[in-house]
């Protein structure tokens, strides 16, 4: 990496973040695995590693990493925490739907305060957008009649001379 800055001047793609980030998840995961998960299956007479589902649930968590880490680097890291929350309601509701679980007042409560919570910040977020798409406009018309105004001036100048 000669000629590479350190700190601020590294600009990583999302498949070089999870080249890096990926072994270091491997590392802090496999020793509480260790301790805690293998000697339960290890007494389970029944466990038998299956590499279909193993396979495709790899696949499946390299997809969402490399999904979030896109969506944080288009976006911001808070659209990623809304979008988390909106997923979180869609769980919520197929869990309800389908699977019959119970929903308590104080969950519908909680899910009010965060359903407030994502149209708020989506309602700042067009108020902002509003705002930006009127000052430039009023922008562009000012160096408009700006230019009207020195072509007018150009044109007199041509006239007498």
């Amino acid at each position: 990496m000669e000629g590479e800055e350190i700190g601020e001047g590294i600009n990583l793609n999302p498949i070089h973040t999870l080249y890096y980030v990926a072994p270091c998840c491997f590392a802090f995961l496999f020793v509480p695995w260790m301790i805690v998960e293998f000697p339960v299956l290890k007494e389970t007479s029944s466990f038998h590693f299956d590499y279909f589902i193993f396979g495709t649930n790899s696949l499946c968590a390299f997809a969402l990493n490399l999904a979030v880490f896109l969506i944080v680097g288009k976006t911001s890291a808070l659209t990623m925490n809304v979008a988390g929350v909106v997923k979180d309601w869609i769980l919520i509701a197929f869990s309800w739907s389908v699977i019959k679980d119970a929903i308590t007042a104080i969950n519908l409560f909680g899910y009010a305060i965060a359903f407030l919570g994502v149209a708020y910040y989506n309602h700042s977020k067009l108020q902002a957008l509003k705002e930006k798409e009127a000052q430039k406009a009023q922008e562009d018309e000012e160096k408009g009649s700006l230019l009207m105004a020195e072509r007018e001036g150009f044109e007199k100048k041509d006239e007498e001379n």
